[in-house]
This record gives C-alpha cells, sequence and structure tokens, in this order.
C-alpha cells in the first residue's frame, strides 16, 4: 500500500474545515449552555435574591440588638440558611445570564433602617412581626407561585427545592412572634 502526500493547499483547507466545525460546535455548546432566562422567571430571582438579602441584613441586626436568646437564634439560623439559599440563588441566576442584587431592595432597606432605630422588647417584636411572619409569608407566596409557574425547569426546580424551608421558617416566625409578644 503506498501512501499518498496530500498537498499543502488541501491540508490548509482540511484543516480549515475542521476548524470551522469545532468552531461551530463550541458555539452551539455555549449556547444551551448560558440559556439565559426572561421576563418573570428573571423577575423571581430578583425578587428572591433581594428578600433573602433583607432577611439576611435584619437578623444580623437582631444579634446585635436584641437580648432575647430565642430571637438570636432564629436570627442566626436566618443568616446561616439565607446565605447559603442565597449563594446557590446567585449561582443558578449566573448560569441563566441573570445578574441579581447582593442587596436589599430600596423599599426593604428603608424598613430595615427603620428596624434599626428600634430597641429592646419594641425591637424584638417588630422583628419577629417583620422578619418571622411578613417576610416568610411574602417568600412563600414568591416561591409557591415560581414552582408551578416558573418556566425554566431548573428555576422552577430550585423554587421547588427551597419552599418547605421556607415554610419552615414562617411558622418559626410565628412562634417566635407568639414568644416575643407575649413579653411585657
Amino acid at each position: 500500500m503506498q501512501l499518498q502526500t496530500q498537498s499543502p493547499t488541501r491540508l490548509r483547507r482540511a484543516a480549515g474545515a475542521a476548524a470551522l466545525c469545532f468552531a461551530g460546535l463550541a458555539l452551539a455548546a455555549g449556547a444551551v449552555h448560558a440559556q439565559s432566562v426572561k421576563g418573570k422567571d428573571k423577575s423571581f430571582l430578583v425578587n428572591a435574591a433581594e428578600a433573602g438579602n433583607a432577611e439576611v441584613a435584619a437578623s444580623k441586626i437582631a444579634l446585635e440588638k436584641s437580648q432575647n436568646p430565642d430571637v438570636k437564634k432564629f436570627a442566626q439560623k436566618m443568616i446561616d440558611e439565607h446565605t447559603k439559599v442565597g449563594a446557590d440563588l446567585k449561582q443558578l441566576a449566573s448560569s441563566k445570564d441573570v445578574s441579581v442584587p447582593s442587596e436589599p431592595s430600596m423599599a426593604q432597606r428603608g424598613k430595615i433602617a427603620i428596624l434599626d432605630k428600634l430597641s429592646g422588647t419594641t425591637f424584638d417584636k417588630r422583628y419577629a412581626s417583620m422578619i418571622g411572619v411578613t417576610a416568610h409569608k411574602d417568600a412563600v407566596k414568591l416561591f409557591q407561585k415560581a414552582s408551578t409557574s416558573a418556566q425554566d425547569p431548573e428555576v422552577r426546580s430550585f423554587a421547588v427545592k427551597t419552599l418547605p424551608d421556607l415554610q419552615e421558617h414562617l411558622q418559626m416566625g410565628n412562634d417566635l412572634k407568639a414568644k416575643v409578644d407575649a413579653v411585657k
């Protein structure tokens, strides 16, 4: 069997064609990998990030200001769990080409500023009501909606996976509110 030698021009053409094929495959793979979300899914990711950021910010204040061990325990749990969920959310959002905020919304920052001016049992009661109950009711509602109506399967899966923890936080918030409301 005799080997035929290829002309340099034919080799360059073949190499160029192969390079174009690989480039096309790489672009197609990149397009599949970075599936961006729009509309309601994007709004969900942004709103969920802001809500988690608000809970963490208010809970850090609670750790500093409250003298109530139940409030401090709840606040630490909110910081720990919402920080972890926030990191997962940020990673998901990044994979969907969505930039999520690293702070609470302006309205949430205003409420937190008011909370920060309080002290003693007044602070504890407002924190339990605002973060323990109201913020978690809002979060549960947000995640329930996304768990059934998100268009992107990964966004929907994130909402489904996170929802039970938020429901547990709401129950804990209701329990905390009952305890601090009982304090005179």
